[in-house]
């Protein structure tokens, strides 16, 4: 009786002879049938040879379309003329590009055939945008398709090649906002790519591989493009931020930003050059950022300054227990449960932290005497490992002295028989 396969292999090789089947069962594909397009392009050279080589990995050619889907004609012939027949389009004017690509990516019929899931209000949106704006009236220079998607070798948006995958999206927006050139015209600073690769986003992004972190069009958007206003920048940061947005929104700094027009997380943070949160942002600080609004020694920066002052001297005490349970470990005693314990308080500093966006004193303090009862049995912990390694210590010295006496005895006594009478007769 033959030996039974396992599932999973009986599965694999069932899907395999399936595939054949489906596989010999078709006609021809577009890329097994005569493409005179690319035969010809492929023996021209530069720009004119790139469209070839590039389509081979682009993503339109993936689902089985080809060169007389976008320009026409017919490249099944060999012969130029009959090959541009009266079908043939060509490559669109820039201005022409939106619409040219919408009349496939707008069509939901049409794309439905291919992933259902892809949106189709592209060029809507595209029309809204900044960029989309600036084509309606004619100028050529605003961003159009093929400038953040590519041409010919467009890749998916989750493949990492893709110009569109978040580590690759400062590049290809910069292109055109690192260049002085183009931003002369419309007044726009150069400098926001350079900004961000020094940002706590892009140091997740590049450095930890955070695919989650910010890039240009997670605050700006994508197709429909534009700078946040003032009143949407909060909204825009609260997608990532939550918590910290809904403790400005209960502060007094809420109505009066309100008020004077100020962007809510700009004002302290930045905006494409944010730094990591710091200690040193609040009153007393080497980076105050009150100060911009709040005089030294008035009542809202004395307010700031004990906030300060009870997160350093937490800070403080929570070194402190860190290194006491430090030195225990190096002498040997086991501290691992009283390192974990020390987590709970460094939650409780987060937690603090965070609620400085409430600028509710009763509230930190609240936050860190619970953090504080914490800090208290770690370090009771980190005495008692801290006695209980020195009492070890203590008793190996006493241990090694009594190995010690013991081995002089054993020689003395060893020493007194070798010279005992009896011992030499």
């Amino acid at each position: 009786m033959p030996l039974k396969l396992p599932l999973r292999e009986a599965k694999r090789r069932s899907n395999l002879v399936l595939l054949s089947f489906v596989f010999l069962s078709m006609p021809l594909s577009l890329s097994a049938q005569k493409n005179s397009c690319v035969e010809c392009h492929l023996q021209l050279e530069n720009s004119l040879r790139a469209p070839a080589e590039g389509f081979a990995a682009d993503v339109h050619k993936q689902f089985g379309l080809g060169c007389p889907d976008c320009h026409g004609g017919n490249p099944a012939q060999d012969d130029v003329e009959l090959a541009k027949d009266r079908s043939f389009k060509g490559s669109p004017e820039r201005s022409k590009i939106p619409e040219f690509c919408g009349t496939c990516h707008s069509n939901s019929e049409y794309m439905r055939r291919f992933n259902p899931n892809l949106r189709v209000d592209q060029l809507a949106l595209y029309w809204t945008s900044r960029h989309g704006q600036l084509l309606k009236k004619g100028d050529t220079n605003g961003a159009v398709c093929t400038d953040c998607h590519g041409v010919h070798g467009i890749q998916p948006a989750n493949f990492p090649k893709s110009q569109v995958f978040p580590w690759n999206i400062p590049q290809t927006c910069g292109r055109c906002h690192s260049s002085a050139d183009t931003m002369k015209a419309y007044g726009i600073p150069v400098q926001q790519v350079d900004d961000y690769k020094q940002s706590v986003h892009a140091q997740a992004l590049f450095e930890k591989k955070d695919l989650s972190a910010p890039v240009c069009n997670d605050c700006h958007g994508n197709h429909g493009a534009a700078p946040p206003e003032v009143t949407s920048i909060a909204f825009v940061c609260r997608q990532c931020h939550p918590s910290a947005g809904d403790l400005f929104s209960k502060s007094p700094h809420k109505e009066a930003f309100d008020a004077l027009g100020i962007s809510e997380c700009e004002a302290c943070h930045s905006n494409h050059r944010i730094s990591s949160p710091s200690d040193d942002l609040l009153p007393g600080g080497k980076q105050d950022v009150c100060i911009q609004c709040h005089d030294a020694g008035t009542e809202p920066h004395q307010t700031g300054l004990k906030i300060k002052q009870q997160i350093d001297g937490f800070v403080a005490s929570s070194e402190a227990a860190k290194a006491l349970l430090a030195g225990a470990e190096r002498k040997g005693v086991e501290v691992s449960e009283a390192q974990f314990k020390l987590q709970d308080a460094t939650t409780a500093l987060v937690l603090a932290r965070n609620l400085t966006h409430g600028l509710s004193l009763p509230e930190i303090e609240a936050d860190l005497r619970d953090g504080s009862k914490i800090l208290a049995e770690v370090k009771s912990r980190g005495e008692a490992a801290l006695r209980e390694a020195k009492f070890r210590r203590s008793g190996l010295v006493i241990a090694t002295i009594f190995i010690l006496l013991l081995a002089v005895a054993l020689f003395l006594k060893i020493r007194d028989l070798k010279s005992s009478p009896k011992h030499r007769g």
